[in-house]
């Protein structure tokens, strides 16, 4: 009955107009930004993260989850009608979704993502609404050793989940955590490898940052392809998924949630990997796995499921423990931050409306989905025929816009600028960006947290193994660093004896 109550308060705060209207934004700009192949939901978030500071919490924090968990959504038209995935998220969906179009299956393949999404979306919330409580009040028995193994875990599993070289990917970990080091000293107050340049006395902002990460790099590796893309032109019918259709799809649309929703609260885990994973068990549980590939209706219901999933779980850990799962949640996180409001065990207890207006606003956003997903299928045909010659500059410009204007300093133009560089000539040589970023989110946490337990212990490291909350997931770290370094010594070793023979 508590949570009922909680939730109808949730929804008195949700319905309110501006609210509606914030909500009503998020969903239409993310919906946007899944369909139009580039920025993502990071990017967009990053864009549109000035806009928060001035407007009051729920609003940005509701608009904010709209464009996450609309990107979801709307990565699936662009991923069925023109194979290309609308966002990291939707590559899975090319697969069978572009398929089942050029056999004149569009109708169905766009309408059971939509509906898939819609379900999976509502099981995610229901998940989220029964979880995040109680691990709140579980984390009220964390220190400074719990916090700091739990980062380390949680960095350890990122780099484990990276799409490409762990290696790699854990210099980018380590990376970002220097760059968190950058500015005053939190204790001292002495500044720290700045250089002698005052613009990093106040420390690197996150949000120049991610707008270079993610928005400008996006625009100098989408300017070597203008290739005009070929968009599905035929008229699209039966979107309405058939009864063959839902008894193909059932379980696959129920294992994706399920799947998206456990896998979103790991960190580094989130849409992508769980859309692969879906995948990968609907064509393993399958008695006809030679269809997919091919059109099969499972491969685009089973991601798109998972994919939406995803957002519900990827909210536990930063509402909970004030630990971003992913870099949209790392984007959240800073909203709130800059709001006044620290996301963490006391946020649930704290700001009860926020929390449970933020649920509403999400079962309201679902439903503006569904309603936006698929009527409106034409338009977002014909946004994707916006040529990337108008688009780009458009994208760069609320770059430069959005960056200035957080501090209205220049120096942050200068740091978009360079972060857009970097990520542009990283993803070159194969090294991801989203572990730098949520490396350099959590890296004041592990610091602070590293000091005050070496504090509380006198300087001895045996108090993240003594303390039995701390050992174990210390431990785990410990695994997934020996699972991540085995096989890639055991592969430099064989290298190394074939060269010598």
């Amino acid at each position: 009955m508590d949570i009922l109550h909680s939730l109808g308060q949730g929804f008195f705060v949700a319905f309110q107009l501006n609210h509606l209207i914030f909500c009503a934004i998020g969903v239409l700009i993310g919906t946007l930004v899944g369909v139009l192949p580039g920025i993502g939901p990071t990017g967009a978030m990053a864009l549109l993260l000035p806009i928060t500071f001035r407007i009051d919490p729920a609003s940005s924090l509701i608009m904010l989850c709209g464009i996450w968990y609309g990107c979801q959504y709307g990565g699936s038209t662009t991923s069925i009608l023109v194979n290309i995935p609308g966002e990291a998220s939707s590559v899975v969906s090319c697969i069978d979704g572009y398929q089942m179009a050029r056999k004149g299956k569009a109708g169905p393949a766009l309408g059971i993502a939509a509906w898939g999404s819609f379900i999976a979306g509502t099981i995610s919330i229901i998940g989220l609404m029964m979880v995040a409580a109680p691990l709140a009040r579980a984390a009220l028995s964390f220190g400074a050793p719990e916090y700091f193994a739990v980062v380390c875990a949680a960095m350890m599993i990122v780099t484990y989940l990276a799409q490409g070289s762990i290696l790699k990917a854990l210099i980018m970990v380590l990376l970002g955590f220097f760059l968190s080091t950058i500015g005053l000293d939190m204790f001292t107050g002495l500044p720290r490898f700045t250089f002698g340049v005052d613009g990093l006395e106040d420390s690197i902002s996150m949000a120049a940052m991610a707008m270079g990460l993610f928005g400008v790099s996006e625009v100098l590796e989408n300017i070597e392809d203008f290739a005009t893309r070929e968009v599905y032109t035929k008229r699209i019918s039966h979107l309405y998924p058939s009864y063959a259709d839902w008894m193909a799809s059932k379980f696959a649309i129920l294992r994706g949630s399920i799947i998206g929703f456990f896998l979103g609260v790991l960190p580094g885990g989130g849409a992508t990997v769980s859309s692969f994973v879906s995948y990968a068990v609907e064509k393993k549980v399958s008695k006809h796995p030679e269809e997919f590939g091919k059109g099969a209706i499972q491969g685009v219901a089973g991601p798109e499921s998972a994919n939406n999933g995803a957002t519900g779980g990827s909210l536990i850990p930063l509402l909970s423990l004030g630990l971003p799962a992913n870099v949209s949640m790392a984007m959240l996180y800073s909203a709130l931050i800059v709001q006044g409001i620290r996301p963490g065990p006391f946020f649930i207890s704290s700001h009860p409306d926020l929390f449970w207006g933020l649920i509403a606003s999400m079962y309201i956003g679902n439903i503006l989905l569904l309603i936006l997903n698929l009527p409106l299928i034409g338009l977002w045909v014909q946004v994707l025929k916006i040529p990337p010659k108008m688009l780009l500059p458009l994208i760069l410009l609320f770059c430069v816009i959005g960056a200035y204007s957080i501090d209205n300093r220049a120096f942050d133009l200068h740091v978009m600028i360079f972060f857009g560089v970097l990520g542009y000539v990283g993803k070159k040589f194969g090294y991801e960006m989203a572990p730098l970023l949520l490396a350099y989110v959590l890296g004041p946490l592990l610091e602070n947290s590293l000091r005050q337990a070496l504090l509380m212990s006198r300087g001895s490291f045996l108090i993240f193994f003594s303390r039995p909350i701390s050992g174990t997931i210390m431990a785990i770290a410990l695994l997934v660093l020996l699972s991540n370094l085995v096989p890639f010594f055991k592969k430099r070793r064989e290298q190394y004896e074939t060269f010598k023979e």
